[in-house]
């Protein structure tokens, strides 16, 4: 054993002996690395570890800082992920200890996790996780206050500035100049522009030794409070964010990810997220600079060394970023616009559209326009790929003479995969710019340009480069309000340069330029590239045509749709395909919250549909289970077809006479039996049943309304209040006076049963006595509201005579019957076209909507002439969408559809198979404990015993999920105990699809543990 080996083992034994004598605590030591503490790892033989740390005697304040910021988190934030003291056997928090001299000893809770500079883990979430946790922990410190944080500190990039004497201590010439660029900048704009920034103590030090990380990559805690100061609170976002992004794929999505994080915990200034791309580099100035120093000073000290070769590779690869973009997706990842200015020079474009001039061709008012598809998608891609510019202008040529076209254009927002060169490369390895920020303008070689509105020469560039922009222009155009935009044309020819100069003023409809053949142009077919430029990014004539597709958010607000300028008869643009998890971002940003996201754990992008099936980006069919409103199956051609040839002729209102609509009217009363002969039209169930609501009133004179326990009839106010499902649930305001709910005839699990042979008779008892509590407060039923499956009750199938018994109750009180047939209608039961006919009634009213349009929004209501003739009372009803003329050739549509392809009996058939599959599967399988249904709207349900009817709601979360996993299903779970597997596909579901189901189910019940 080596002298030093002995000292390291004396001092280890010496600290093992403070431990057991100061805390009670018997273990192992081993050591950790630090700057200014010694700092030990302590694994105690309960199995319980901490981290001691060892204060030099000089270090009085800086401790007794940590020790109070600890004390005030315990009260403040009591649940954020950092270490808590551990008190001295006496009750203090600290114990005087000798190890290399005199020092403080304090022992802290070890938070569970990996070092983030050594976890495998670390990613997006590691990045978000830490920005929240930074988020929450600064919004607690806001009141904290000791006047150790009042330091003057080194490593506070608040003061930044003090560095710069430090420069020339830093090894290498192209590293010096780039750290003094940093601070200088430093000094000149950002320190200013901080000035307006809220100040505060900050942690100021979440580097990737201090931070640490669970399995899967969340922040698990953070560790080291000696680096606190009082600072400008954005400076915490920026060091973090420069350990974060060390090793990440894409430094500057890091950052936002992180500041977006913070931001929605701990929201900052739009000037703050303006400063945050130039602090990171900031911080890696100040961090070269004192290793310089400190290395000079202290050359022994190895720890010094951990991070900087980090530090040059990182700062090198953020020196590749534009700042102009860096700082525009980072605003984005806050909510902010990408381009502040952005949306009113849009507007002002908007507002003055109509005064534009035409960029080309002005003399031609209404110009034919010939649209071309240079997408990466394009099924002529790889043609046009390897054409020349010659072969290409040929070929452009002769597609606009075919259309008769005066030009041709090229649209904006295409994803085209002809830029291949270097220049298109970004600073993500893997990440090129592939979306066309412009629209381009096809035309012969020395067609004249035309600025469409005044402005001033800005830039003037020839980009003589091959596939480059060639000689291009900018305008530069000021609005009323003082924002500054420009009007990139690109592809010119190189006279038009040399008739410009920067700062010459360019009239309205003044022709200022012309198109370059290809030879000066970039070498490609004579077209002019034409784009709109809210930030020019520091490039002037160099600006970037083309964007980044995983960016478009940010792009797109650069270089936003120049579609209001041109004005043309052809769409000049289209919608960039985006992720699922920036499109759950966008829906959380501009869509309520409240709309849920189906397997929001794994959510899918369905952009197509065929049958019973969905597909999704990747062209994955999945067996849709749970689509009742695709009735007739998803896209049927018929149906399309209809409406597509209606909407090309004509859809206003009903208050025109129009064949289509009284067809359609006597096609759907035809399906019922008489008195059922009139119909109204809305635009969904919600609405069918409102106005239900409406009629029953206007008939009967009566309020109040009977509903049964559970269900659920829509979304609308009215429909809210006759909604156990909503009302008495999470968010809901409890029954409303004017409802009565009558107990669910659950033949399960209620208080009637399956064999009771008057189990009907005994639930309508209850639909009775809410009529009789109704008339001891001198009231009566306007309506009693019921569907023939109780679709969010379970998928239960009423018993026998329930609806027969309750009606007869109902309306010798004065009141009215509805069937809602909103999810159960047209013909799904298989047996009937109506979910109601399975109990031998005859409702008064009934409701229809999801598979009535099949997917379109339609809606109907079905009632006797006598009920409608007592909603004429005076006050004109009126709908401005129902009944529309498309909207009824769509329902003779589906209606065709379910009669010529025998749906109904279809899902009779196809009903029977699952149902007894599902029973098959019961003996196998004990989780099952009731299957129950008409046709194709069945429900499974899962208990854990059968003789309590526990019910399985977790283990059928499970299932769901593995049968989307794992077999492409899509299913879904129902019931007032989230324990019914709901099943209701478009009717097309095959006996194929239907084996193919209960095989997968069999398979996925057979992995759920015993």
């Amino acid at each position: 054993m080596t002298q030093n080996d002995l000292k390291a083992e004396q001092e280890l034994a010496a600290i093992r002996a403070l431990l057991v004598e100061a805390y009670g605590i018997e273990g192992d030591v081993s050591p950790l690395p630090g700057e200014h503490d010694l700092n030990y790892r302590v694994r105690a033989q309960d199995g319980e570890q901490y981290l001691l740390k060892l204060h030099a005697p000089d270090d009085a304040d800086d401790l007794g800082m940590q020790v109070a910021v600890l004390g005030h988190l315990a009260t403040t934030a009591p649940d954020l992920s950092v270490s808590r003291p551990v008190l001295v056997r006496n009750g203090v928090s600290t114990v005087n200890v000798v190890v290399r001299g005199e020092r403080t000893a304090r022992l802290l809770t070890w938070l569970p996790g990996d070092i983030w500079a050594k976890s495998a883990s670390r990613g997006l979430a590691s990045a978000e996780t830490l920005g929240d946790l930074l988020g929450r922990l600064d919004r607690s410190l806001e009141s904290f206050v000791h006047a150790g944080t009042k330091r003057v500190y080194a490593w506070d990039i608040g003061r930044a500035d003090m560095h710069l004497q430090h420069v020339d201590l830093i090894d290498g010439a192209d590293k010096q100049a780039a750290v003094r660029a940093i601070l200088e900048r430093f000094a000149a704009f950002v320190l200013p522009s901080l000035q307006a920034c809220p100040r505060q103590v900050i942690h100021n030090d979440a580097n990737d030794y201090n931070v640490l990380l669970d399995n899967e990559g969340r922040v698990s805690g953070l560790l080291d409070f000696g680096d606190m100061v009082e600072t400008w609170r954005v400076v915490e976002i920026a060091v973090a964010a420069a350990y974060s992004l060390i090793g990440a794929r894409d430094a500057v999505g890091t950052i936002g990810a992180l500041t977006g994080a913070y931001h929605r915990v701990n929201a900052i200034s739009e000037t703050e997220a303006g400063l945050i791309f130039d602090l990171v580099r900031t911080r890696y100035a100040v961090s070269m600079c004192m290793a310089a120093k400190q290395i000079r000073d202290n050359p022994e000290n190895t720890y010094l060394l951990v991070s900087q070769d980090d530090v040059w590779r990182e700062l090198q690869r953020l020196e590749r970023e534009n700042r102009a973009v860096a700082i525009a997706r980072i605003r984005d990842a806050c909510g902010f616009a990408p381009v502040a200015h952005a949306a009113d020079v849009m507007a002002w474009l908007e507002r003055n559209a109509h005064d534009f001039s035409a960029i080309v061709k002005p003399a031609v008012a209404k110009p034919q326009v010939a649209v071309f598809d240079f997408s990466a998608s394009s099924s002529e891609a790889e043609q046009w790929a390897v054409l020349d510019a010659q072969a290409a202008e040929a070929r452009i040529a002769a597609f606009i003479r075919e259309q008769n076209a005066d030009f041709g254009i090229g649209v904006y927002g295409e994803d085209r995969g002809i830029y291949r060169g270097d220049a298109y490369e970004t600073a993500i390895s893997d990440e090129r710019r592939s979306i066309h920020l412009g629209v381009d303008l096809f035309a012969p070689a020395g067609e004249p340009v035309h600025a469409p509105f005044a402005g001033k020469v800005a830039f003037l560039h020839d980009d003589a480069v091959a596939f480059g922009f060639g000689p291009t222009v900018l305008l530069e155009h000021i609005t009323d309000t003082g924002d500054i935009f420009w009007t990139l044309y690109g592809h010119l020819s190189r006279e038009t340069l040399a008739t410009l100069a920067i700062g010459q003023p360019v009239a309205r409809g003044e022709s200022f330029a012309a198109l370059g053949a290809s030879e000066e142009n970039g070498n490609w077919a004579p077209h002019l590239h034409f784009q709109l430029v809210t930030d020019h990014l520091g490039l002037g004539g160099r600006m970037f045509g083309v964007g980044v597709r995983d960016q478009w958010q940010v792009w797109r607000e650069i270089s936003p749709d120049p579609s209001v300028v041109l004005g043309l008869p052809v769409p000049a643009a289209v919608i960039v395909a985006r992720e699922k998890d920036f499109l759950v971002r966008e829906r959380h940003r501009r869509i309520g919250r409240s709309l849920s996201i189906a397997y929001s754990a794994a959510p899918l992008k369905i952009v197509g549909g065929e049958g019973a099936h969905l597909i999704d980006e990747d062209g994955t069919r999945w067996l849709d289970m749970v689509n009742n409103v695709c009735h007739v199956g998803h896209c049927h051609p018929r149906v399309v077809k209809a409406a597509q040839a209606q909407m090309g002729k004509l859809n206003t209102n009903s208050r025109y006479l129009h064949d289509t609509l009284v067809e359609y009217s006597r096609r759907l009363a035809a399906l019922f039996p008489d008195p059922l002969n009139v119909c109204f039209f809305v635009n969904s169930g919600s609405e069918a049943n409102d106005l239900a609501l409406r009629l029953a009133r206007a008939y009967t004179g009566n309020r109040d309304v009977i509903t049964v326990d559970h269900a659920y009839h829509g979304h609308l106010s009215s429909m809210i209040d006759v909604s156990p499902y909503k009302f008495a649930g999470r968010g809901g305001e409890g029954r409303p006076a004017h409802v009565q709910v009558a107990e669910m005839p659950d033949l399960y699990r209620g208080r009637y049963r399956y064999g009771d042979s008057d189990a009907g008779r005994k639930y309508a008892d209850d639909v009775r006595n809410q009529v009789l509590a109704l008339a001891a407060n001198g009231r009566r039923p306007a309506l009693f509201f019921s569907e023939g499956i109780l679709g969010t009750g379970g998928q239960l199938t009423l018993p026998e005579g329930y609806l027969r018994e309750a009606y007869a109750h109902v309306r010798a009180a004065g009141g009215l019957c509805l069937a809602d047939e909103v999810q159960v209608g047209f013909g799904r039961v298989g047996s009937h076209m109506w979910a109601h006919q399975t109990q031998g009634v005859v409702p008064d009213i009934v409701t229809m909507g999801k598979p009535i349009g099949n997917g379109h929004p339609m809606a109907a209501v079905v009632t006797t002439e006598a009920i409608a003739a007592s909603f004429a009372n005076g006050m004109e009803y009126f709908n401005t969408f129902g009944g529309n003329p498309v909207s009824a050739e769509i329902g003779l549509a589906v209606l065709d559809v379910i009669r010529d392809e025998r749906l109904m009996h279809h899902c009779q058939v196809v009903g029977i198979r699952l149902m007894e599959g599902a029973r098959a599967l019961a003996k196998r399988h004990a989780i099952i404990g009731d299957v129950r249904g008409y046709g194709l709207f069945n429900g499974i349900e899962l208990v854990r015993d059968r003789e309590t009817l526990e019910p399985a709601a977790s283990e059928l979360d499970f299932i769901i999920a593995e049968m989307k996993r794992k077999h492409r299903i899509l299913l879904s779970s129902e019931g007032p105990h989230h324990n019914v597997l709901k099943v209701k596909p478009p009717a097309p579901f095959s006996a194929k699809d239907c084996d193919y189901f209960l095989e997968a189910l069999d398979e996925t019940l057979g992995r759920l543990s015993p």
